[in-house]
């Protein structure tokens, strides 16, 4: 009978702590992520369980009743003092390692995520620590059909960043298609509404068996910004995907 995977790599042993070391642990990791302009702005929190320490944030800022998703988690190990284990909850429920090392280095691994193991805004997270200036958006402009760039740097923005800086969407509502991002479906701007009001973005990655993806429209209707999933038959142009959308009273697919 074969060995499995599980048993040929056993797993790091979990160090035991006292309470003053869980205390100036998780003082570091509200730190560090108070440091992130977009794991503050998502309500990262962290909560502490049998020497463990969970990433956490609600699902919807302004429900107070809303679901908690787990992030990650984060083990202190045995083998070396400072050296910490960030780990993501599979659907079978096992988990797997995203990192390993201090608190900034596991911290960094969920802040600068960018294929959606966390959240995906990872590149937006990036310049404005560089920017130093919070959330506060940058000048961009629009080149050619759907390339966007930084006025003052030329530098090209990626999806995520064009999505939050030129058409001032909100964090929350840009990673909204978590699951696809959470399949590492890699975004591509479609079509834009010269009013900025419109945004047609297909999610598509490639695989063993082929390609696979889906569209969103992200539509500020009413003052506020939302992201909705379409049927592939109706999301070949902004207007093909509005008509459906109003037919189903903006009911997403």
């Amino acid at each position: 009978m074969g060995t499995t995977l599980a048993e040929r790599i056993p797993r790091p042993k979990a160090r035991r702590l006292t309470d003053k070391e869980s205390s100036t642990i998780l003082a570091a990791l509200t730190k560090a992520i108070a440091a992130s302009p977009v794991l503050s702005y998502l309500g990262v929190q962290v909560r502490v369980q049998r020497g463990r320490f969970y990433l956490e944030r609600k699902c919807h800022q302004d429900d107070d009743d809303s679901e908690v998703e787990v992030l990650g988690r984060v083990t202190p190990l045995a083998a070396a003092k400072q050296a910490l284990l960030l780990e993501t909850e599979n659907r079978s429920g096992s988990w797997s390692e995203e990192s390993k090392g201090t608190v900034q280095k596991v911290i960094k691994a969920v802040a600068s995520d960018t294929e959606g193991t966390f959240h995906g805004l990872g590149s937006i997270d990036t310049v404005l620590r560089k920017s130093g200036k919070g959330l506060t958006r940058l000048p961009v402009k629009k080149v050619g059909k759907n390339k966007f760039v930084y006025s003052e740097t030329g530098a090209i923005c990626s999806v995520q960043e064009a999505l939050f800086h030129y058409f001032g969407l909100p964090l929350e509502v840009i990673a909204e298609p978590s699951e696809w991002y959470s399949y590492h479906r890699e975004p591509e701007i479609v079509e834009s509404g010269k009013d900025k009001k419109r945004v047609l973005v297909r999610f598509s990655a490639v695989g063993p068996f082929g390609e696979f993806g889906g569209s969103c429209l992200y539509a500020e209707r009413d003052g506020s910004w939302d992201a909705y999933t379409l049927r592939p038959s109706e999301s070949r142009n902004i207007a093909t995907a509005e008509a459906w959308l109003v037919k189903r009273k903006w009911e997403a697919w």
